[in-house]
């Protein structure tokens, strides 16, 4: 893994430390002297070494990235809210404006209480993906 194939700088950073700390290969260096050889820091080598035991050994989770089950937060856009976005776009526009804009569109998202507040860009997103155009 180290010499072959394509794999990122941090993965072929891991894998050295893992190398470095084997105990097969014979004395082990101390864990600062192992960090200043492969280029990281003490608290690299502890953490990489602890990920080790932990999942028991097992060098490509350790070497790998984490897997993130899901997104680190819930989007508040749901089907409902963009359904009842783009009806309110596809709807004549309040009196004393000739069209929606979406700075006008958050502000009656605001005002409207079955919809989460939402920004001009989330709005501008929803309605791009949808292919509606504000005319």
């Amino acid at each position: 893994m180290t010499t072959t194939g394509v794999r990122s700088a941090s993965m072929i950073r891991r894998a050295r430390v893992l190398l470095a700390l084997d105990t097969s290969a014979g004395e082990v260096a101390p864990r600062a002297v192992i960090a200043e050889r492969v280029g990281v820091s003490c608290d690299s080598v502890r953490l990489i070494s602890k990920r080790y035991a932990e999942t028991g050994g097992d060098v490509w989770a350790t070497v790998g990235r984490k897997e993130r089950a899901l997104p680190p937060v819930p989007s508040s856009v749901t089907g409902e809210v963009e359904a009842r976005l783009i009806a309110l776009a596809c709807s004549k526009p309040p009196k004393g404006h000739a069209r929606w804009s979406l700075r006008l569109l958050e502000k009656h998202v605001a005002l409207a209480e079955d919809i989460p507040d939402l920004d001009h860009s989330t709005i501008g997103r929803v309605l791009k993906k949808r292919n509606c155009a504000l005319t």
